[in-house]
């Protein structure tokens, strides 16, 4: 039997002018919070369809969202409540709880798929670290063996130059890692036409979101 990997999924509550903040400007802050709770449904179905091990969802500002607890009844996941701190300090919490091979993901890769994941989790299996570049200059997912404290430490995030920097850290590390081919996220206006386009557009039906 295959071992398992542990999915790890970073989330933003649904709550207007917390979430998808970029994107009020061209859905307003309600359909911009309703985009983040189709986002979250779609990323934990997708993680748990993967079948490849244990899901936790780890939530900001809290795990008290209704959301996220129709989310652990409906598809049994986990819920966790991510510490204080940049992106970096949050990965690594989630690496660390996993205790054993985990990947982490956000919610902003709708075209993120099961089987992608699943490609992903061979990959870890293989080595020390797997990671999906994002083709704005960061990356979509990151999987490690154990947690890499250096990944995460002093990184400036939200830049173009994320995932070169991961490469370098990675290279210094001496780690086995495998890249698969770049994802595209959800983050801007200019995004959402894209989204219809790939055959997405179902991720903007109106549906408010849950209330907190």
């Amino acid at each position: 039997m295959a071992e398992a990997v542990t999915i790890t999924i970073l989330a933003k509550a649904p709550i207007e002018g917390f979430a998808k903040t970029r994107l009020i400007p061209a859905l307003g802050a309600q359909g911009a919070a309703a985009l983040q709770a189709r986002l979250i449904e779609r990323t934990v179905e997708t993680a748990v369809a993967a079948a490849i091990g244990p899901v936790t969802l780890w939530c900001t500002p809290d795990e008290t969202h209704e959301l996220f607890h129709m989310m652990a009844d409906r598809f049994g996941v986990a819920l966790a409540r991510q510490p204080e701190g940049d992106l970096g300090r949050r990965m690594l919490a989630a690496a660390a709880a996993s205790q054993g091979p985990a990947l982490i993901i956000g919610t902003d890769c709708p075209a993120l798929t099961r089987e992608l994941l699943r490609q992903a989790s061979d990959a870890l299996r293989e080595g020390d670290a797997v990671v999906i570049p994002a083709e704005d200059g960061g990356y979509g997912l990151v999987g490690l063996h154990k947690p890499q404290p250096a990944l995460f430490t002093d990184m400036e995030w939200s830049v173009a130059t994320v995932m070169d920097e991961t490469r370098q850290r990675m290279t210094a590390l001496r780690l086995q890692w495998r890249e698969l081919s770049p994802i595209w996220d959800v983050d801007t206006p200019a995004d959402l036409e894209r989204l219809k386009r790939e055959g997405y557009g179902f991720l903007l039906t109106p549906a408010p979101p849950a209330r907190a």
